[in-house]
């Protein structure tokens, strides 16, 4: 069982203290409907090493396995919209690893239960390491030797096997939630309105997401 702080000097310094099982179930049982949804999007803006992020896929990779769990393809794409729906900042490093490592588990050892395909995992492995942010919700800024703005990946589903990426600067969404009162990502169809993305990228198939960095 986890212990809720690491140490009195991460308390005293961060104010790290960690959220336990039950009450993560209970917060989100408050909004039990949205935790089901495997479009519906989740920031955590000091995501800890995952605590609230991973129960929330949990939760929505049941409905994932439940509604495809017979077909690898659907499977392996509503997945991936399931993964690419969750977010984190963090300012620890070793907590963004970890909560990284522990999303990816996650989705590992339901996959492998049912398929097993490298390709499909690396591509959740892609989407984890720019979703999971190690930087500062305050500064709006990634953490380290050298700060950038924040930029999060919004990942849609397209034409059959093929996947769409845009990235938004962070403080983009937020003023956009501020004037709008909408979430990070509208997901709600055709009546979606969002800041304009910093860069789009072709679409790709889904087990391709990593081969397009850099292009």
């Amino acid at each position: 069982m986890r212990s809720e702080i690491i140490s009195k000097k991460r308390v005293a310094d961060h104010g790290e203290v960690f959220t336990a099982p039950r009450e993560v179930n209970a917060m989100l049982d408050l909004v039990k409907q949205e935790t089901e949804r495997i479009e519906a999007t989740f920031l955590e803006p000091a995501c800890g090493h995952g605590n609230f992020l991973t129960e929330i896929l949990r939760r929505k990779l049941r409905v994932v396995e439940g509604r495809y769990g017979k077909s690898p393809l659907e499977y392996e794409r509503y997945t991936l919209l399931a993964v690419g729906s969750i977010y984190g900042i963090e300012i620890r490093e070793d907590n963004v690893f970890e909560c990284r490592s522990r999303l990816f588990s996650i989705v590992e050892d339901r996959f492998n239960r049912l398929f097993r395909a490298d390709e499909f995992l690396r591509s959740i492995r892609f989407i984890l390491e720019r979703n999971i942010i190690w930087g500062d919700a305050l500064s709006l800024k990634t953490a380290g030797d050298n700060p950038k703005p924040i930029v999060f990946s919004h990942w849609s589903l397209a034409n059959g096997s093929m996947m769409q990426r845009r990235d938004f600067a962070f403080l983009e969404l937020l003023s956009y939630g501020h004037t709008r009162q909408g979430p990070l990502f509208s997901d709600l169809g055709e009546d979606v309105f969002l800041p304009e993305p910093v860069r789009s990228y072709p679409l790709i198939h889904y087990l391709k997401l990593a081969d397009a960095e850099g292009k």
